[in-house]
């Protein structure tokens, strides 16, 4: 692999092999995830949705490295809660508690291995209306390559979160234009954000990442108070939402 760093193309809209999922491995994330405890009231509340299935097993891997960057990155902005939700082989869509640091998140995201099956985007975006409804839901975070659903209906609940102040925030791996066309729709009615990235732009990702959770903690005055480049970027595509 080249160590030269690719750019990340964006736009606002930015820019396995089991067919059933194993319950016993199904029933430890729910247990360690009930095991952690509940955000304090008030804090920024941040969804990290990934697309588990068996192609996506490198970008998993490089997820669970560089997610330490959205709790570095909030600083004096705020706190932060993050929750963890993937879908992969038959059906299977779990999400855990909220969290309020690395260490937590990367242990749940460590006993998941993908597998195969459909993507489950309308899910994520269900789930995070759902959970939205129980308590604010600053930003939701979906990295993913593919699209395999009625876009009709991804668009109709990305409005939904888009009228109760919930961006999604895209990011696609690899380039695939049918894929990009939703990604982009999905950022654009949600008010939010899409990238594309490759796995050798991951520093990058992991600064886009540290952005997205600077806004979840402070908002748009916490982007501008640390005003680094991606910051920048980020209060861009967003200025462009409203």
């Amino acid at each position: 692999m080249s160590d030269k760093k690719a750019p990340v193309e964006t736009g606002r809209t930015g820019e396995v092999s089991q067919p059933r999922s194993d319950n016993s491995a199904i029933e430890a994330f729910v247990r360690q995830a009930k095991a952690l405890a509940t955000p304090t009231k008030g804090q920024g509340r941040l969804i990290l949705a990934l697309d588990a299935t068996m192609s996506r097993q490198p970008t998993w891997d490089l997820a669970c490295e560089i997610q330490a960057e959205m709790f570095d990155a909030v600083g004096k902005a705020g706190a932060l809660n993050v929750q963890l939700v993937y879908y992969r082989g038959f059906g299977e869509c779990a999400a855990s508690r909220f969290v309020a640091d690395t260490g937590a998140l990367k242990r749940l995201m460590t006993r998941i291995d993908c597998r195969g099956g459909r993507t489950q985007i309308g899910k994520v975006l269900s789930h995070a209306l759902k959970e939205n409804a129980r308590g604010k839901v600053n930003a939701l975070v979906f990295i993913g390559d593919a699209m395999e659903e009625n876009v009709d209906e991804l668009a109709d609940r990305a409005g939904e979160l888009g009228l109760k102040g919930v961006p999604v925030f895209v990011f696609q791996e690899g380039s695939d234009p049918s894929v990009a066309s939703a990604f982009r729709e999905i950022a654009r009615l949600s008010r939010g954000a899409w990238f594309r990235f490759d796995r050798r732009s991951a520093d990058t990702l992991s600064k886009l990442l540290g952005a997205v959770a600077v806004y979840a903690a402070g908002g748009m005055a916490a982007l501008e108070a640390r005003g680094r480049p991606e910051d920048r970027l980020m209060i861009e595509h967003l200025s462009r939402g409203k």
